[in-house]
């Protein structure tokens, strides 16, 4: 029977993310993926948000990323866009790029570490016992881990084998998404209508001063709202015809259909991110509608978050205990990703009472403070981990400041390459004490001189040191002594002896 420390079911970019973090923390991972390749049928997710972008930034791969896509100030609400190009960051934007090329990148980074992927099977069941969870595959094979990740979507199989539940929001919406040929030139971009939401674009676009320009030839890409919320399996072109003739008037002779697909509002949460050796990350974890852009990135960070501790876990540096604080940081994050989405959905309506509320949410986004309370959120900038009352740093997003070290001058973000805690001393040379972590925790003595802000709440006081977990959040924050540091290392980085 293969062997591996940790096995993840599904190689979309949750998986491939969290795979490549076990994989750089040195821990023997293994994916289980049905796709033969990294081909994706349909569309999916458009782009990365400014915090998924520090992200990959803080694993030094940013940058192909960035040469694929289009910068743009895709962070908004509803129906209008929330500038964030005053936020306190190297990423104020976000990128539009599409998930077939966002996985193909992430594969490409992943082939690059010792990672196994099993593609052309997919889990069919699993028994966990106490030392670990034996797999079992399409193609009658078995596989043993210690620990097993559903990163298999919104029907995760392994969410449903685990018994977690799934409470949530029935659908109030739905939408057929296509790829065809038409006789008609319809509309290109978004419109509004008394039954809803539909858009017309293509393939190839490029953005231009902030608006999105279509190339002028190739197959349409549709989405029409449909009349009924209840339709359920796979739509066919009569479904998409009776939707845009519903819409529009015309189904602008719509053929040659490449693809279908359909989406609704349905909006639901894992209870238990956690059950044993069981995890959930990504939309087996969390599904709402797409309106937002929210679903690809919180999955990416679910991944980032759960890799470092799950590592410290298996290479036995921590207590399983850690592995809670996965679910008790990581679920509220989605709740509230569920209710924007939710909020959002229901600014789309267009009855005259939604319409009036939808100029009110407009008037107060207008306002500074209420833009950057709200896009701090959307960005994934703003997100605060509740790691106790202290420093405005603490379980926040570390900047990514320019350092002066005795080495020479580098970013914080390049410290966290290996993705591995670090204990930034910005005091005196020596003046914390941190011997016994010294293997687990890097120390970097540096100064700084600039200031300190964070995106939406501004300017915080200079702290004298910093303890940066390898997600790049803030552990623990010195403010000239080093009180509270040991207990620090010890949650995180594991007690000592």
């Amino acid at each position: 029977m293969r062997e591996h420390a940790v096995v993840i079911a599904g190689g979309g970019p949750t998986g491939l993310m969290l795979a490549g973090e076990l994989a750089l923390a040195g821990v023997d991972v293994a994916i289980v993926e049905r796709r033969l390749n990294q081909e994706i049928v349909g569309s999916r997710a458009g782009g990365l948000s400014a915090r998924t972008l520090e992200v990959l930034d803080q694993r030094g791969i940013v940058e192909r990323f960035l040469a694929e896509g289009q910068i743009a100030q895709v962070t908004g609400f509803a129906v209008t866009r929330l500038d964030i190009s005053d936020f306190p960051t190297r990423h104020n934007y976000g990128l539009a790029l599409r998930q077939k090329h966002i996985e193909r990148i992430l594969v490409g980074w992943v082939a690059e570490l010792p990672v196994a992927i099993y593609r052309g099977c997919e889990l069919t069941g699993f028994m966990q016992d106490a030392s670990g969870v034996t797999i079992e595959l399409s193609d009658a094979s078995e596989i043993r881990a210690a620990y097993l990740i559903g990163c298999d979507g919104g029907r995760s199989l392994v969410r449903k084998l685990a018994g977690i539940e799934f409470p949530g929001w029935d659908a109030t919406t739905s939408n057929i998404l296509a790829e065809a040929e038409m006789e008609e030139e319809p509309p290109l971009g978004v419109h509004r209508t008394a039954l809803g939401m539909h858009a017309f674009g293509r393939e190839d676009y490029e953005i231009r001063d902030g608006k999105v320009v279509f190339a002028s030839e190739g197959p349409i890409n549709v989405m029409v709202t449909e009349t009924s919320a209840v339709a359920a399996g796979e739509p066919t072109l009569g479904d998409l015809r009776r939707a845009l003739i519903a819409a529009c008037g015309t189904d602008y002779g719509i053929h040659g259909l490449k693809w279908i697909s359909r989406f609704t509002d349905m909006s639901r949460q894992a209870a238990d991110y956690r059950k044993g050796r069981i995890f959930l990350a990504g939309d087996a974890a969390h599904v709402h509608s797409p309106v937002g852009g929210q679903g690809l990135n919180t999955g990416v960070q679910d991944a980032v978050n759960l890799g470092w501790k799950l590592a410290q876990v298996v290479k036995g540096l921590s207590p399983e205990a850690l592995l809670d604080t996965y679910h008790a940081e990581r679920h509220p994050v989605a709740a509230r990703v569920l209710r924007t989405t939710m909020a959002q959905v229901a600014l789309q309506r267009t009855d005259d009472r939604t319409e009036a509320l939808r100029d009110i949410v407009l008037e107060l986004l207008g306002l500074d403070e209420a833009r950057k309370t709200l896009a701090g959120e959307m960005s994934g900038l703003a997100l605060r981990y509740d790691l106790g009352e202290g420093h405005p740093l603490l379980g926040r997003r570390m900047p990514d400041l320019d350092l002066a070290t005795p080495d020479g001058s580098i970013r914080v973000f390049a410290l966290l390459r290996e993705a591995r805690p670090v204990l930034l001393n910005l005091a005196a040379t020596g003046s914390l004490d941190i011997a016994p972590w010294s293997g687990r925790v890097r120390l970097v003595q540096a100064s700084y001189g600039g200031p300190w802000e964070l995106p939406a709440l501004g300017a915080v006081p200079a702290p004298s040191a910093v303890l940066i977990r390898p997600d790049g959040y803030v552990a623990w924050v010195g403010e000239g002594t080093q009180d509270g540091l040991h207990d620090a290392m010890t949650i995180w980085f594991g007690p000592l002896g």
